[in-house]
């Protein structure tokens, strides 16, 4: 599959994003919590063996971690009952057959009062879209995306009757492929709400009344009819979106949230997430949530970049840092050397089959 990023894509010359200037804030993070709860420091603990909690500094080095950070609660978005509405004013691009909004309508929207976080005019006034425990970015759709996208083809993975996960999820695009592949299950999960309302669930939505569209499958371009800039209204609910829950807020809270539900769940036979790992602040956090949250014969895939300039972070730290942590075993299963390095890792728990 071939996909074409300039005209979406935000980043500067280097392909990375613009945080240099935000990494000396004091944070309060979405994916950094140095406190976690009970459950999270027992099998964190678990995880890290008898070896201390390290942080690292945005230059790469391990260092005790000084930061004090707060968290953002969890919460669960419902699907609602008037599709049309959700889809109301949203302008629709495609790529590879996969509807996604139009950010750049999302952000004026949201510059008019759609958006409750304030994110997007704080994304404006700091020119950055990435501010660390404000706005982790999900508003636009990173090139590593379409990377994990690509490997699923090329390794045919399946999704059949899986239950998924999207974390940090954005516009959702990976689960809206595991919802195509016929998985059980998808959960999409962002730091920010506005992301989740504005940006996923239209996104998700179009992807599911616009399945009628097609006259073939999702792979067969052929036959697919061309599309439409504005989708084409829901008469009903489509049966995937009984599929889908939507979740917002820091990771490890998210965590604690499904698995102190009173609705039934079942942990993750696949995790998807791309482009998480850019800070090495947030290490622990994913770490302990994959832990917490992936079946014990379940796969990770992660997409990344090599190295992330400005913040420190990467795949190799994080393969690093996962190694240290002796509960999963890692394997990068696809580098791109289109640019600056991008990898492909599986992750599994060592005692899995």
């Amino acid at each position: 599959m071939a996909f074409r990023f300039n005209f979406f894509i935000d980043e500067n010359e280097t392909n990375e994003p613009d945080i240099h200037d935000k990494m000396d804030l004091e944070l309060c993070s979405p994916k950094h919590k140095q406190e976690s709860t009970e459950k999270s420091k027992q099998i964190a603990d678990t995880a890290a063996g008898s070896s201390p909690r390290l942080g690292t500094d945005k230059h790469g080095d391990e260092t005790p971690s000084k930061k004090k950070f707060c968290f953002k609660a969890a919460k669960e978005h419902n699907i609602p009952e008037d599709l049309n509405k959700i889809l109301e004013n949203k302008v629709m691009e495609t790529v590879s057959d996969l509807y996604y909004l139009n950010s750049s309508v999302v952000e004026m929207m949201c510059l008019d009062g759609a958006d409750e976080e304030g994110i997007v005019s704080k994304s404006v006034s700091s020119h950055s879209d990435l501010i660390p425990g404000v706005y982790e970015g999900g508003l636009k759709i990173w090139e590593c995306t379409f990377d994990l996208i690509d490997y699923f083809s090329e390794a045919e993975i399946q999704f059949t009757n899986k239950t998924v996960l999207d974390l940090g999820c954005g516009a959702g695009l990976l689960g809206i492929v595991a919802l195509r592949g016929k998985a059980e299950k998808v959960h999409f999960q962002d730091y920010n709400s506005t992301v989740i309302d504005e940006i996923t669930l239209p996104n998700v939505v179009s992807n599911c009344i616009n399945e009628g569209n097609r006259t073939g499958s999702g792979n067969d371009k052929k036959t697919s009819k061309p599309p439409s800039k504005r989708p084409r209204k829901a008469e009903c609910s489509p049966d995937a979106l009984t599929k889908c829950r939507f979740f917002s807020g820091e990771w490890s809270e998210v965590s604690q949230l499904l698995l102190s539900s009173n609705k039934p769940f079942s942990k993750y036979d696949i995790i998807l997430t791309s482009e998480t790992i850019y800070n090495p602040d947030y290490y622990s956090a994913l770490h302990d949530t994959l832990a917490q949250l992936l079946d014990k014969n379940g796969r990770v895939y992660l997409a990344s970049k090599a190295y992330y300039f400005g913040v420190g972070g990467g795949i190799y730290l994080f393969e690093k840092f996962t190694e240290e942590r002796n509960v999963f075993r890692t394997s990068i299963v696809k580098i791109i050397d289109k640019g600056l390095q991008r990898c492909i890792m599986e992750m599994a728990f060592k005692d899995s089959s």
